[in-house]
């Protein structure tokens, strides 16, 4: 006959229970953000979601954050800096700043936010199941190609060739093919052009001028603020993927995926491997909302004019 509880017993297994589960909850996480970019408006937005989710620095939680500032080259040291503080996760924005934290670890997870073409790149296996310890956003920025093509040929319809703008991104080279082939179905030559740094765009944008480029396509890359004025200064009609080059820095026109859903989105990533999720049964998730952003004032600085059915087509035109 089994022996009866006594109530001491009871009362002692409660409290470690207890005990067990305040320790839990009192955890204080470390996260290590790393950006391709200046990343202090990235590290706000997740900083922000964290703490609707009841992620608090100075309470329960500590985010380590280095940025790269456009110069990729520095991220290897970077990454090497914040994996030495131990972090219980890492969040990495764009593709140059994943690559550089797949290199360091395999064992820490990481978080896209995001990536281009994590198969191609090898992060994951496959969206449904990545399978290893890297997990997040698919930018879906080689999707936009086509339609970012029709709007350079809507806005100048007699357009012959443009120049494709990369820097050293491993996503670029594919990318690059893409819309070099994108654009010969309309009879467009699209030709690349090389801005490895920040301090590099000058000079490529006046190969670009000199090789008779009519308008340039930006790749999608953490934001080179000073572009858009280059772009002006020189006179190249720019159109970018990343649409903060236009509301915040003055280009002249943008068409991708909403920017600050990836930050939320990785928020949300690390919320749930906090809450014990395993990265490599997390699928990869894709951006639902695309943007079409206008510059008025810049194509009046330009003297170019939007045809109506373009303004008609914009999610957002700044006048």
């Amino acid at each position: 006959m089994a022996r009866p509880l006594k109530r001491r017993t009871l009362i002692v297994g409660s409290l470690a229970a207890i005990s067990f589960a305040r320790a839990a909850s009192t955890k204080v996480w470390r996260i290590a953000l790393v950006t391709s970019s200046p990343g202090a408006s990235i590290l706000n937005i997740i900083r922000t979601s964290l703490k609707s989710a009841g992620y608090e620095e100075g309470n329960n939680l500590v985010i380590d954050f280095r940025e790269a500032n456009g110069h990729y080259g520095r991220l290897p040291g970077l990454v090497d800096e914040l994996i030495a503080l131990k972090p219980d996760l890492i969040i990495a924005e764009a593709t140059p700043a994943v690559a550089a934290a797949q290199m360091a670890t395999t064992k820490i997870p990481i978080i896209m936010a995001p990536a281009s073409d994590p198969i191609g790149a090898g992060f994951v296996k496959n969206f449904t199941h990545p399978g290893g310890n890297i997990t997040g956003v698919a930018n879906m920025f080689g999707d936009t190609t086509t339609k970012t093509l029709d709007i350079i040929r809507s806005v100048f319809p007699n357009v012959k060739k443009i120049g494709v703008l990369i820097s050293n991104n491993p996503s670029h080279p594919p990318l690059l093919d893409l819309a070099a082939r994108a654009a010969a179905t309309i009879g467009i030559l699209a030709s690349g052009f090389v801005a490895k740094n920040p301090e590099d765009l000058e000079n490529t944008f006046a190969q670009m001028k000199a090789a008779n480029c009519e308008a340039v396509y930006v790749l999608a890359d953490p934001p080179r603020p000073v572009l858009p004025a280059i772009a002006l200064k020189d006179h190249l009609p720019t159109i970018f993927q990343v649409s903060s080059y236009v509301t915040t820095y003055g280009g002249l026109m943008s068409y991708g995926p909403n920017i600050r859903s990836f930050f939320t989105m990785a928020a949300d990533y690390a919320t749930r491997i906090m809450k014990g999720a395993d990265p490599k049964e997390l699928p990869v998730e894709q951006p639902t909302t695309f943007e079409f952003v206008i510059n008025l004032r810049t194509a009046r600085a330009m003297g170019i004019k939007i045809p109506e059915q373009v303004l008609l087509m914009a999610d957002q035109v700044i006048e």
